[in-house]
């Protein structure tokens, strides 16, 4: 059997999408399974064991819909048995009509139903407590014969040397790593996704309050540093020692070495908590109030991984709605009602275990 998954989208949708490989893999160990993303996701999934070949996405294919069309019938070389598009986007569509695998699968998007003969809507629950991301990408694995409710989680797949070179850079930094390491993830992927910055600073005074030997790590894009340099600034002259502001990965795979020494991941829900959890790192996360935890709270147990969101303590701006997107245009405004002190103690719940 020959497989091929697209999944053209951000780092943490790729990396959720990984699990599809090892899935296959378990149920036909022999089979041939090809990744579509987009090329500067690669880091997240790079040394996978059950990703046999990558094919890259391009910012040149999204904009030229003859090198799409290229792309696509080069694809069709590959003479594929099934293909699995995550997204069903138009240029995923494209592809996926192109292979002329005899198992297309995908999304339930209406229109897509002249291109894919098994479509898939979305679960609203979620059975166990992997989360909709992971539930509702195994289920499009059903065609194949593979039990949904399965579960594999994701993994990132670093090299001993990766993590000695990240180990010996932090050494050279003067972080002890006998000592409680934190990574906080103190910006989101945009500000509809980042905790208003006053706020951050104090979830941040609160660890440092309950952890006197903490580090803290920041992390940050350098596109990112004013802002992240804006968060440091509101914290208190105590904190402001312990956090080792320049010491960060210059590369993704960088972040992710380091991460792996980290005792913990605290901050924005995203691609960086993600990261943590498929790296075994434990982590407490804190929700945009419109995004839908349930998809996203991905094994979480109010032990190892903890997420916090607006809901879990103010129920009204959501009574009236079908989806927390419809808030979207009113983050900020439901941000500045989510006060640290909705989850302070969960916060030092964590910490304490910990230790």
């Amino acid at each position: 059997m020959k497989v091929l998954i697209i999944q053209q989208k951000m780092i943490g949708d790729v990396l959720a999408t990984s699990i599809l490989f090892e899935a296959i893999k378990q149920k036909y160990p022999d089979a041939e399974v090809h990744y579509i993303i987009n090329s500067h996701t690669y880091p997240v999934v790079e040394n996978h064991p059950f990703i046999d070949k990558f094919h890259f996405f391009t910012p040149e294919l999204e904009k030229s819909k003859l090198k799409l069309y290229q792309f696509a019938k080069q694809l069709k070389k590959e003479h594929y048995d099934a293909v699995v598009d995550v997204y069903s986007k138009i240029s995923s569509n494209i592809i996926s009509y192109f292979t002329k695998a005899k198992i297309r699968i995908s999304l339930d998007k209406g229109p897509n139903a002249l291109i894919y003969n098994h479509l898939f809507k979305n679960k609203l629950k979620a059975d166990t407590n992997a989360g909709l991301a992971i539930e509702n990408r195994l289920q499009l694995l059903t065609p194949l014969g593979i039990d949904s409710l399965h579960i594999v989680r994701p993994k990132i797949h670093l090299t001993d040397s990766e993590k000695q070179n990240a180990k010996d850079f932090l050494l050279g930094h003067d972080i002890s790593l006998e000592k409680p390491l934190y990574m906080i993830g103190v910006l989101g992927s945009g500000s509809s996704k980042t905790y208003p910055f006053e706020y951050m600073a104090k979830t941040i005074d609160t660890i440092v309050n309950e952890q006197p030997e903490a580090q803290l790590l920041f992390n940050y894009i350098p596109k990112q540093e004013a802002d992240a340099k804006a968060i440091y600034e509101l914290c208190n002259a105590q904190t402001k020692t312990q956090i080792y502001f320049e010491v960060f990965g210059k590369s993704l795979r960088d972040f992710l070495a380091i991460t792996s020494h980290c005792d913990a991941l605290i901050g924005n829900e995203g691609g960086a908590i993600n990261m943590a959890k498929a790296l075994q790192i434990p982590t407490f996360t804190i929700f945009s109030p419109w995004i839908k935890k349930e998809a996203w709270n991905m094994f979480d147990d109010g032990k190892t991984h903890v997420s916090v969101h607006l809901k879990d303590y103010n129920q009204e701006p959501y009574l009236n709605i079908k989806h927390p997107k419809e808030l979207k245009s009113k983050a900020a405004e439901l941000y500045s009602q989510f006060k640290p002190r909705y989850f302070d103690e969960e916060l030092k719940t964590f910490l304490k275990r910990l230790n």
